[in-house]
């Protein structure tokens, strides 16, 4: 289950670096190569039988049409990368995400956390997964209000 959770991250870190830099749309030379590392990772998996498809820039991923393989990750586990270091907000944006989660409250949403004082992304693990659903599902206005750009 650590695995799982540990290759989600990852994925999820490699996925966002590729993202960064204003409007312009992401294209597969701003992604990162993948590491020694993921390669290793990702050459385990496919020796214990993974399937490992690879993105349009040469990186390997699994084949989420698959299976998962639970013995596998175990088995990988210890190779796989460290998450990358998260990234400090800027004071604009710690203030903005402060402002949200107060706003959010401010509307009702009593649960809703304060954003992480470095990074400023709010740990969805502050919240149950139906508190999550129903902040989508039944505060759509509150949403809308609380982020006006979002």
């Amino acid at each position: 289950m650590r695995a799982r959770h540990l290759t989600s991250l990852l994925l999820l870190g490699i996925s966002l670096t590729g993202c960064a830099g204003g409007n312009k749309e992401p294209v597969a030379s701003d992604s990162p190569p993948p590491t020694a590392e993921e390669i290793a990772y990702y050459d385990c998996l496919k020796k214990q039988g993974v399937a490992i498809v690879y993105t349009d820039y040469g990186a390997p991923r699994e084949d989420k049409s698959k299976p998962w393989n639970d013995e596998a990750h175990k088995t990988c586990a210890p190779m796989l990368p460290p998450p990358p270091k998260p990234q400090p907000a800027t004071p604009a944006q710690l203030a903005a995400a402060r402002k949200e989660s107060a706003c959010l409250r401010a509307e009702g949403i009593s649960w809703y956390p304060d954003p992480d004082p470095v990074t400023a992304q709010i740990d969805d693990r502050k919240g149950t997964p139906e508190q999550w659903s129903s902040l989508k599902r039944d505060h759509l206005d509150a949403l809308k209000k609380c982020r006006p750009d979002g």
